[in-house]
C-alpha cells in the first residue's frame, strides 16, 4: 500500500507518496489544470491511498479525478490538522509529505465531503444566496436615492408592483433619474433569475425525501428544508443530537481546568449556513409554534430575546436529528401550514 499527499494551490500543486514503512517513493508537482491532474493519475497506482489538502474550492477537480480513479481520497480539515502537527517552516513539499505521513499514520482529520449530486445542489443554493444578497444590495442603493430627495414609499413593500409605479414615477433630477432606472431594470432582472432558481430548488424540493420531512417543522420552507438537507447530509454521521447540535455549534463553549469551569459564546469555525437557518426558522417559531413559543418565553424571561432564540434554535436541531433518523414527521405539525408550502412548491415549479 502506498500513501499520497497532494498540497494544492490554484495553479501549482504539490505530490508526495510514500510506502508503508513512511520512505517518500516519489515527490513531484503538477499543475492544476486538467492536463495537470491527468498527469497525477497516470502516476498514481490502484493500491494508493491519498489525502487532498481543503484550499478553497481548488480541491474539488483533484478529489473528483481520484474518486474517479478508484483511488482511496480524503479531504483534509486544516484547522484540525494544525492543532495535530504545525511546523514552523511551510513549503508545499513539507505540506504534501506531513499529509502523507498523517495518512499513514491514520491520523488525518478529515472532512466530510457530500455525495455529487449533493453537491451540485449546495452549487444551486449559493447561487441563489449571492443572487439575492446583489439584490438586497442594489434595493439599499434606491433606499439611499429615496434619502436624498427625502421620499417615503407609502406602500408596504416599495419594491411590488404599485411600489415600483410609484418610483417610476418621482420626479426627480435627470441623473438621478437615470441611475434610479437602471436600478429598477437590474431589480427585475435579479428577481426573474431568483426565480429560476427558485423552480429548480423546488422541483429538487419535492424529490427529497429529506426536504419534505423537514418542511414539516414550523418555519422551514422548501429553501430553508433544502439547505438544511444539504448542508446536514447523511444524518447517521451524527450519532446522537448532541453531535449534530455541536456541529452547528448552537451550544455555548466550555473550558474547564482543576475547579474552575468557564462556559464561553459560541464558536463561529461550525456551518455556519445551518446555524443561520436554524436560527431564522427558530425566530418564526417562537412566534407561531406553542411548543416553541412556551420555551422561548421562558429563557427570554431569564436570558432575553438573543438566547431564547438560539435556545430555541437547538431544540429544533435536537427534533431535526430525530425526524431524519427516525425517518418521520415534526409530531405537532401543522397540516394546512404544511399543505400550503406544497403548493407553493408546485405552483413555482410550474
Amino acid at each position: 500500500m502506498r500513501y499520497m499527499g497532494v498540497d494544492v494551490g490554484k495553479k501549482r500543486c504539490q505530490a508526495c507518496v510514500m510506502d508503508e514503512e513512511g520512505q517518500v517513493v516519489e515527490e513531484f508537482p503538477f499543475t492544476n489544470t486538467i492536463e495537470g491532474i491527468q498527469r497525477l493519475l497516470e502516476r498514481v497506482g490502484g493500491d494508493c491511498k491519498a489525502v487532498v489538502e481543503s484550499t478553497g474550492n481548488l480541491w474539488i477537480r483533484i478529489y473528483e479525478a481520484l474518486e474517479m480513479h478508484c483511488v482511496k481520497v480524503k479531504l483534509d480539515n486544516l484547522y484540525k490538522t494544525k492543532a495535530i502537527v504545525s511546523p514552523r517552516i511551510k513549503t508545499d513539499r513539507l505540506s504534501a509529505r506531513i499529509l502523507a505521513h498523517l495518512l499513514r499514520a491514520d491520523l488525518v482529520a478529515e472532512c466530510y465531503v457530500a455525495p455529487g449530486e449533493v453537491r451540485q445542489v449546495r452549487a444551486l443554493l449559493r447561487q441563489r444566496a449571492s443572487l439575492v444578497k446583489m439584490r438586497t444590495m442594489v434595493k439599499n442603493r434606491v433606499h439611499g436615492h429615496l434619502d436624498r430627495y427625502g421620499y417615503s414609499s407609502p406602500w408596504s413593500d416599495a419594491f411590488g408592483v404599485a411600489g415600483t409605479r410609484w418610483l417610476r414615477g418621482l420626479e426627480l433630477e435627470p441623473v438621478d433619474r437615470c441611475i434610479l432606472d437602471s436600478h429598477l431594470r437590474h431589480l427585475e432582472c435579479l428577481s426573474e433569475e431568483v426565480g429560476l432558481v427558485d423552480s429548480e430548488i423546488a422541483s429538487r424540493a419535492l424529490e427529497s425525501e429529506d426536504a419534505l420531512l423537514l418542511m414539516t417543522l414550523t418555519g422551514v420552507d422548501f429553501h430553508s428544508a433544502m439547505l438544511l438537507a444539504c448542508e446536514i447530509g447523511d444524518i447517521s454521521r451524527f450519532p446522537s443530537p448532541k453531535n449534530l447540535v455541536s456541529w452547528i455549534w448552537l451550544c455555548p463553549s466550555l473550558y474547564q481546568s482543576g475547579n474552575m469551569l468557564v462556559t464561553g459564546r459560541m464558536k463561529k469555525d461550525s456551518n455556519g449556513i445551518a446555524r443561520w437557518v436554524l436560527v431564522q426558522a427558530a425566530r418564526t417559531a417562537s412566534r407561531t409554534d406553542p411548543r416553541m413559543r412556551e420555551l422561548y418565553l421562558r429563557v427570554a424571561s431569564r436570558k432575553g430575546d438573543g438566547k431564547a432564540v438560539v435556545r430555541v434554535a437547538n431544540k429544533m436541531a435536537v427534533i431535526i436529528w430525530h425526524m431524519l433518523t427516525e425517518r418521520r414527521p415534526y409530531e405537532q405539525v401543522k397540516e394546512g401550514l404544511y399543505r400550503s408550502k406544497l403548493k407553493k412548491m408546485k405552483r413555482i415549479v410550474s
